[in-house]
């Protein structure tokens, strides 16, 4: 995949990886996108329940304590990305651009915008950044945040990138400050249309990809995971 057109992004669908393995298999693509191995690529996946803490997380965003929320089932993880602290868990969509990028902030609002097309398709008026402010980068539905966004950029290459409410369970967003931003509303795809999207989360995915795509005036090109190296001893499981 070297020297992959910049017309082309590649889109890879890994089903549910754990918090730590997905960061792992996120710096070796980054690493191989810095020396032009690979494309630019989109990895779509779902995390088990845990909380992660951005650069700019403050203790207070976890106010039972780490071990309470470690007896919950819910796993606490701190990140080199932007923002403050979020959650992810089943049904809800991540997605992380590896990709080469020259502004940072364009390349989040290119993110807001391809949400933003993508809920439009499930009949849901979202739109970005109700305030200024680092804290409410995101896509909301009125008041309620819809997704979350935080990257981390390395020699020109980007990891982390967002995550999209479907049709998982928002009461781990009760249990914590998320995104710093005391007493916010989260939302999803199902709790705004008051059914699953259609296809569930695999039908959202496909739209989300294909809008993204177009945001960033490629085409979507399918890669397996053998294709990008993760093989026999790599240091990342993969479930489907």
């Amino acid at each position: 995949m070297a020297g992959a057109a910049d017309t082309t992004l590649l889109v890879c669908r890994l089903g549910v990886v754990e918090y730590r393995r997905a960061l792992a298999l996120q710096e070796r693509l980054r690493t191989a996108r810095q020396a032009d191995e690979i494309g630019d690529l989109l990895l779509l996946l779902e995390h088990p329940p845990v909380y992660t803490r951005g650069r700019r997380s403050q203790p207070d965003e976890l106010p039972m304590g780490e071990a309470w929320y470690l007896s919950q089932g819910i796993d606490v993880v701190d990140v080199d990305r932007g923002g403050r602290l979020t959650y992810h868990g089943p049904g809800q969509l991540v997605g992380y651009p590896i990709m080469r990028v020259g502004d940072v902030v364009a390349h989040l609002r290119t993110m807001e915008r391809a949400i933003v097309a993508a809920l439009a398709e499930e009949g849901i008026d979202a739109h970005a950044r109700p305030q200024d402010g680092p804290a409410y980068t995101g896509v909301w539905v009125q008041d309620r945040k819809i997704a979350s966004l935080g990257v981390h950029l390395s020699r020109g290459v980007t990891t982390h990138g967002f995550a999209v409410n479907v049709e998982n369970d928002l009461q781990p967003f009760e249990w914590a400050v998320a995104c710093g931003l005391d007493g916010v509303r989260m939302t999803s795809v199902t709790k705004e249309r008051g059914t699953s999207p259609p296809g569930g989360l695999a039908g959202f995915s496909a739209r989300m990809s294909a809008r993204f795509a177009d945001t960033l005036g490629r085409t979507e090109t399918p890669v397996r995971e053998e294709d990008l190296g993760a093989g026999p001893g790599a240091p990342v499981a993969l479930t489907s």
